[in-house]
């Protein structure tokens, strides 16, 4: 294999999209097979060529994970999808190396993504406004709303799988960061959603309790870019604040006094906590664990607090960044955030 250009991004390392000089038709629908049973040892010089001997491809992504290996599967899109059947037909369990048997069918291309824990109050014009500016793909919302569910759910179709795919990795550290919301993200069922159907999820989850400090202890963090206004107030976010930090309103019945929650990072907010309870600043200990199937890195972390007698330990999932650096940072605040909960709901912090 010469002259082949290979883009790696979120996990996966892709060649075309279309590649260059393609003169043949863009994919509809069932023109992608799914690879799997790929050896760990096995890369796009050997698997290329292959799925190539079948037709041009008008694409090929071979997942990868944290340490460089591929991670068993991919997808093979052709021009049409007769040379995806043909595919299916010639190289469904093709011996790629000894007593190693290539699995290939079609792909299910699903394209419709459940998302629940939304806030009550989210408008649909809102929140499709919301996802297009932070994934791409995004062509309709539709929210679900029905007996016994905590919130709104909503069903979003995109342009493709892959754009589906991305959106479905990506927006759930999305909502964390951007509005302390833990959304749930599944793949609906079906082609064509029904829109009589309600997303089942579980009751929203509060990522962290609140934990007044006062606003002008606060981290400076870079303002994020604007997002729909309609969707802020239904978060509970400001629509506009004159601080660098986020401050997020809070029902007064939570406390007498206060009405704000500003929420620094989660690894400031845990050792001024320590701080002014004179327990010592935390100590981390992390390390990388593995890289999951659904694209997440999960790291294990013991961090000992010197007034604490027990060390807490436990284990996080982040998002492949660019470095190992930028992931050790992701996790340690992902840490620090849990052991807030912990604490919190301990009452261990008077």
């Amino acid at each position: 294999m010469t002259n082949t250009k290979l883009t790696q991004v979120n996990g996966q390392r892709k060649y075309g999209g279309p590649p260059e000089g393609w003169d043949g038709p863009t994919p509809g629908e069932r023109c992608e097979v799914f690879i799997s049973h790929i050896p760990r040892d096995a890369y796009e010089d050997l698997l290329i060529p292959l799925f190539s001997s079948v037709g041009p491809l008008w694409e090929f992504r071979l997942m990868m994970n944290f340490s460089g290996q591929n991670r068993g599967f991919a997808y093979a899109k052709y021009g049409t999808p007769a040379l995806a059947t043909e595919a299916v037909l010639k190289l469904n369990g093709y011996m790629l190396e000894p007593k190693s048997y290539l699995c290939v069918r079609r792909s299910t291309e699903k394209r419709h993504l459940c998302i629940g824990n939304l806030p009550a109050a989210t408008k649909q014009e809102d929140l499709k406004q919301v996802l297009r500016r932070l994934v791409e793909g995004v062509e309709r919302v539709s929210l679900k709303t029905g007996p016994g569910i905590e919130g709104v759910s909503a069903v979003v179709a995109f342009s493709s799988h892959h754009t589906a795919s991305m959106a479905k990795k990506d927006l759930v550290a999305e909502f964390k960061k951007r509005f302390l919301l833990e959304i749930s993200i599944n793949w609906e069922p079906g082609e064509n959603p029904n829109p009589s159907k309600t997303c089942s999820s579980p009751a929203p989850k509060i990522l962290l309790q609140p934990c007044f400090v006062p606003c002008s202890q606060a981290v400076s963090q870079p303002s994020p870019p604007p997002v729909s206004p309609g969707f802020c107030r239904a978060v509970g976010e400001p629509v506009s604040s004159p601080h660098p930090h986020v401050c997020y309103p809070v029902p007064a019945s939570h406390h007498p006094q206060q009405h704000l929650v500003c929420t620094p990072s989660p690894t400031m907010l845990l050792r001024k906590v320590c701080e002014a309870n004179g327990f010592g600043q935390p100590l981390y200990d992390l390390h990388y664990s593995l890289a999951r199937p659904d694209g997440f890195v999960k790291f294990t972390y013991k961090v000992l607090i010197p007034g604490i007698s027990s060390a807490f330990r436990g284990k996080v999932m982040v998002l492949p960044g660019p470095s190992v650096r930028v992931m050790m940072e992701e996790a340690q605040r992902a840490a620090a955030q849990q052991l807030l909960q912990k604490l919190f709901h301990n009452q261990q912090v008077p």
